[in-house]
């Protein structure tokens, strides 16, 4: 049973953040990479509450995924790009912001 409160809670931790200051977490193995189009908050609800079909549907469709090297080396030239961030200890949920 999911609680009615955790998609309210986790909508409070919604953040926006540079890759400067998500490389700590990147270093300790803690972020995962949502992919343009998917809802953060519905993988983030998803993973804390343990839905682990839903969410290994969407590993097995690469739609969630720990950073590639070609993408840590692309943010690492570029500390300042901006992600959506969502906290689901003990990961960081990290979606790319395009650029407008």
């Amino acid at each position: 049973m999911t609680n009615p409160n955790l998609r309210a809670e986790l909508t409070e931790n919604l953040d926006e953040a540079e890759w400067d200051w998500l490389i700590p977490h990147a270093q300790r193995d803690a972020v995962i990479v949502v992919a343009v189009g998917l809802d953060i908050l519905d993988v983030g609800v998803a993973i804390a509450s343990d839905n682990v079909l839903e969410v290994q549907n969407w590993i097995d469709e690469a739609l969630i995924a720990k950073p590639s090297l070609e993408q840590l080396g692309e943010w690492n030239s570029d500390r300042t790009k901006r992600f959506n961030t969502l906290i689901v200890q003990p990961f960081v949920l990290v979606q790319e912001k395009l650029a407008a």
